[in-house]
This record gives C-alpha cells, sequence and structure tokens, in this order.
C-alpha cells in the first residue's frame, strides 16, 4: 500500500497551531428575547462582566434560544464543536418554571457535570434572597469546554460569576481547552508548580 505522504512530508517539522484568543460563548435562553419581545439584559450583563475580568484575548460567540431543550441543547453543541469555546456561559432558564430547560439541556450535552459549580452560586445567592433554593443552576464539561448555567436577572449573574470565575480558568487548563487569565479584583486559582 503506497504511503499518503512522500519521505519530503514525512520529513517536515510539524506545525502545530496555538490558540491565543479563547473562544467564549455566551447563550441567553429565553422564549421572549429569542422572538424580539423581550431586550435581551442577561447576555450584555455577562459580556460586560467578563470583559472586566478577563485580562487574556478572548472572543465572544453570543446565541439568544427559546426555553426548547433540543434547541438550546444544539446551540452548545454547536458552540463546542463547531465554534470551538473553551468556556459557554449560559443565562436563564434555570428556575423550577415548566419552561426552564436549561439544566436539563446542558445535562444532556456534558460528558462529565461539575455540581460544585451550582452548589456554590446558590450558596452565594442566598445571602441576597432566600429564593435562590429554588435556581438549578449546573456545570459540565463537554471536551475541552466548560458549560456553566447562571440566573437570568443581572444583578445575580454578577454574584455567580464572583463567586466561581476564580475557579474556571484552573478548570479549563485542566480539561485542555483555551488559557484565560483573570484580573481586576478577582484571582486565578492555579497551583504552585512543582
Amino acid at each position: 500500500m503506497a504511503s499518503l505522504y512522500s519521505a519530503e512530508q514525512a520529513s517536515r517539522p510539524k506545525v502545530v497551531a496555538v490558540v491565543t484568543t479563547a473562544r467564549i460563548g455566551v447563550v441567553t435562553v429565553s422564549d421572549r428575547a429569542s422572538q424580539g419581545v423581550y431586550e435581551d439584559l442577561g447576555g450584555p450583563a455577562i459580556r460586560e462582566y467578563l470583559g472586566k475580568y478577563i485580562t487574556s484575548n478572548w472572543t465572544d460567540v453570543s446565541r439568544i434560544v427559546p426555553d426548547e431543550t433540543d434547541i438550546v441543547a444544539a446551540a452548545l453543541i454547536d458552540l463546542v464543536d463547531i465554534e470551538q469555546c473553551s468556556l459557554i456561559v449560559t443565562t436563564g432558564g434555570t428556575g423550577p418554571a415548566l419552561r426552564d430547560i436549561t439544566p436539563e439541556a446542558t445535562e444532556a450535552v456534558c460528558h462529565k457535570l461539575m455540581p460544585g459549580f451550582g452548589e456554590l452560586m446558590r450558596q452565594v445567592s442566598l445571602q441576597y434572597v432566600p429564593t435562590a433554593i429554588l435556581s438549578r443552576q449546573t456545570a459540565g464539561i463537554r471536551g475541552t469546554c466548560l458549560i456553566v448555567n447562571l440566573p437570568g436577572k443581572p444583578t445575580s449573574i454578577a454574584q455567580c460569576l464572583d463567586a466561581v470565575l476564580p475557579a474556571i480558568p484552573y478548570c479549563i487548563d485542566i480539561i485542555g481547552g483555551a488559557h484565560i487569565d483573570i484580573g481586576n479584583g478577582l484571582d486565578a486559582f492555579r497551583p504552585k508548580s512543582k
């Protein structure tokens, strides 16, 4: 069987692409916002927050989708498998209402769940409102991407991200995603080198 590569091609050094800009998906899950009936407040709040605290290069890849499990799942899969996002942050659809399906869609596409994210976000939110126990945020990993569900209210988004963002860069390092640095008052936890 003939080789697909000549000896000359085989001896050339391999070029490996180095990703210098992290791709971050921002997904707003809302029937009304996806129909243009309601202004999306969650997506812009996430982008503004990340713009303040992420100090390394990153690109925003945004989506606004209705509260439909298969549509949310398809958007998440597209952002990971096609758009190659290393982090996806969702907003909305995490409450107990019948149409709140973001955690179910997230769990359906993830290979591993990261329940500590949701536990910490609820714990922090309980300091502000007793109804935080009704929130079902979760997080999970698909390939080299971490997916984190946030509530829909902009003030709650900031409170939750203040709690979990310090752990996100190291988690993404461990799973092989693009390098992310944070600063401006929030420090990422990374273990010291041996």
